[in-house]
């Protein structure tokens, strides 16, 4: 594919750095059945109402992304995370990324957090996003454990009070600082809620304490880092004429050190290649742990970095606005 556009101010060229990855690529057999069964509960749900919309989530091929991001899944577990990625998307698409106030997002959040705490399916729920969010809850509880499940409830509440964040930001034309930008992507971008879901989609168990292990954090940290800075880069041509351009580490690497969008982009380049080499630096200590389920978790970090980028240097959803 083309990585080269514009730079909307000096119309020089643009190019994404080299986004390598040591780790395995793969391909979940089922990749076909999950895209249009995925396809077909996101046009039932209702969320994306719109014809010529739903039919720019059937060319992106989200089912790519599950099988790439999750091959080692049942057919069954890999629909689940798939069906949850498209959520993402959607409530981002659909929901997010408008000009809704952050007010309006905020005013949300009572009927998103109720079925993400409280409710256990079969609850009438007129939201749209918020019944087919119990949809995937309640998928969730019924493959993985109380521990799994609130993991996941934990991580998507921090990710849906990050969108008011984003929104704000918009809203008021503000750029946020590096720090401030780096510390909320990792909440913005829904990494940790996918990254909940690993080791049900593996069909096993992280303890607390296994989760809470220092290399174990600093692993998921990393891979975090990686996954959305590498978005960041391929989402930018995507972004930049939009109003959440402004939310993306390239507008705040450019904005607040002077440098110029190629530089910006260079720059984020370097800085994942150090945060993968820092994850093949801690494959040693996971693997000391000698916990079968800390190892196919750390896989499955892996295959997030591999994944994420084989199917976004290849999908519509970014690739159309490089060209």
């Amino acid at each position: 594919m083309a990585t080269t556009s514009a730079d909307p101010i000096s119309r020089h060229p643009l190019r994404i750095p080299p986004l390598a990855s040591p780790f395995p690529s793969a391909v979940n057999p089922h990749v076909e059945e999950v895209d249009r069964e995925t396809l077909a509960w996101l046009a039932a749900s209702g969320m994306i109402g719109d014809e010529d919309h739903l039919e720019r989530f059937r060319q992106a091929r989200y089912g790519l992304l599950g099988a790439r991001t999750y091959p080692y899944a049942t057919r069954e577990l890999c629909q689940l995370v798939t069906d949850w990625c498209v959520w993402l998307f959607a409530f981002d698409d659909a929901f997010c990324e408008s000009d809704r106030r952050a007010a309006e997002i905020a005013r949300t959040l009572p009927q998103l957090y109720t079925v993400v705490d409280d409710l256990d399916g079969g609850e009438a729920v007129e939201n749209v996003f918020a019944r087919a969010l119990l949809d995937v809850k309640s998928r969730i509880a019924a493959h993985g454990d109380a521990d799994q499940l609130d993991r996941w409830r934990a991580m998507t509440k921090d990710y849906l009070f990050a969108q008011v964040w984003e929104a704000a930001n918009r809203e008021d034309d503000v750029v946020p600082t590096i720090d401030d930008y780096i510390f909320m992507r990792r909440r913005t971008g829904a990494m940790l809620t996918v990254f909940a879901l690993i080791d049900v989609a593996a069909e096993c168990r992280l303890t607390p304490g296994e989760w809470r292990h220092p290399a174990v954090r600093a692993m998921t940290e990393h891979a975090n880092d990686v996954v959305v800075w590498d978005n960041d880069l391929i989402s930018y041509a995507k972004e930049r004429s939009a109003a959440n351009i402004r939310n993306n580490l390239v507008s705040v690497l450019a904005r607040h050190t002077g440098c110029t969008v190629q530089q910006a982009m260079d720059r984020i380049g370097r800085m994942r290649d150090q945060a993968v080499a820092e994850m093949v630096a801690l494959g040693p200590v996971l693997n000391s742990l000698r916990s079968p389920c800390v190892s196919a978790y750390a896989r499955g970090l892996e295959y997030w970095i591999s994944g994420s980028v084989d199917y976004s240097l290849t999908s519509s959803r970014y690739v159309d606005a490089w060209r």
